[in-house]
C-alpha cells in the first residue's frame, strides 16, 4: 500500500487535515482524474485507506479528508475505530458519528473538492467523490452543493449512502454520472426505501447516466471486511463495478 501524504485542506471553518495519495508519476504528462474519499463511521482508518491506496494504483489522485478532526482540539489525534465491531467498535463509530455537525462536514466536503482540484497535477474538471455508508451520503449532499456552487463534481460514487433517505430532496441537484450500490438484506436501510432511493436519484429511470446495483444477501456496510459486515461476493462485485465505473466516466488518461 502506497503511502498516503499529509494535506491540509483551506476550508472555510478553518483548516482540515487529510491524506493524499498521488498516482505513479503524478505531474507528469496529462493531469490526473482526482477523488475525494469519505470515511464511514469508523473514521480515515485502515480499510478507508487501503481503498485509496487502491485508486490511487489505478491513476486517480485521492484525497480523504478526517472529518473526525473538528471533534478533537489542534493538534490531537483524529479519533480512528480500530476495535472490531463486534467488541465495541460499532458503539464507538455510532458515538463519533453522532456528533458530527452535518452542515459542517458538508462545506468541508465542498472545500475538500476544491483542495483536491488545486493539487498539481490534478485535472481540476475531472474531481469525483467516493463515500461509504456515513461517507456515502455525505458524498451525495456535497455533489448536490457543488452543483448549487457552479461547479459540479465529474462523477459520484456512493456505497450504501445511509444519509441518503433524508436527502433526497437534493437528488435534483445530482445529475452527474453516478453509482448507486446497497445490498438487498440492509437491516439499517430497508428495501422500501432502498427503492425510494432509486427511484429519486434516478429521476424515475430518466438518468441512464446513473447506475443503480443491488447485491444479494448483501447487508449494511457489506464491503467493509469486519466480519460483522463482510459478504465475499458481494463486496467483489460491488468493486469490480466501482471500479468499471471509474473507468468509464473518469477514466485515466
Amino acid at each position: 500500500m502506497s503511502t498516503p501524504l499529509p494535506h491540509e485542506i483551506a476550508a472555510p471553518d478553518g483548516p482540515l487535515p487529510a491524506l493524499l495519495w498521488l498516482p505513479e508519476g503524478a505531474g507528469e504528462g496529462a493531469p490526473a482524474p482526482g477523488l475525494v474519499v469519505f470515511q464511514e463511521i469508523f473514521g480515515v482508518g485502515p480499510y478507508l485507506q487501503d481503498w485509496c491506496a487502491r485508486l490511487a494504483s489505478l491513476g486517480y489522485a485521492v484525497l480523504a479528508p478526517h472529518v473526525y478532526a473538528r471533534q478533537v482540539d489542534d493538534g490531537a489525534q483524529v479519533p480512528v475505530v480500530t476495535r472490531p465491531a463486534a467488541e465495541g467498535g460499532l458503539e464507538e463509530g455510532l458515538a463519533l458519528v453522532q456528533q458530527v455537525d452535518w452542515d459542517l462536514a458538508v462545506r468541508d466536503g465542498l472545500a475538500a473538492r476544491d483542495a483536491l482540484a488545486a493539487v498539481p497535477g490534478v485535472d481540476p474538471a475531472r474531481v469525483g467523490l467516493l463515500g461509504f455508508c456515513f461517507g456515502g451520503g455525505l458524498a451525495f449532499h456535497v455533489a448536490a452543493a457543488a452543483a448549487q456552487a457552479g461547479r459540479p463534481v465529474a462523477a459520484l460514487v456512493s456505497f450504501y449512502g445511509s444519509a441518503l433517505p433524508n436527502l433526497l430532496g437534493l437528488a435534483e441537484h445530482v445529475d452527474v454520472p453516478s453509482l448507486h450500490v446497497f445490498g438487498d438484506a440492509d437491516a439499517y436501510i430497508p428495501m422500501d426505501t432502498v427503492e425510494e432511493i432509486r427511484e429519486a436519484v434516478t429521476a424515475g429511470g430518466a438518468r441512464p447516466h446513473v447506475r443503480f446495483e443491488l447485491h444479494e444477501g448483501a447487508g449494511h456496510a457489506f464491503d467493509n471486511p469486519d466480519p460483522m459486515f463482510h459478504h465475499a461476493p458481494a463486496s467483489a462485485a460491488a468493486r469490480a463495478q466501482a471500479e468499471q465505473f471509474l473507468t468509464e466516466v473518469l477514466p485515466v488518461r
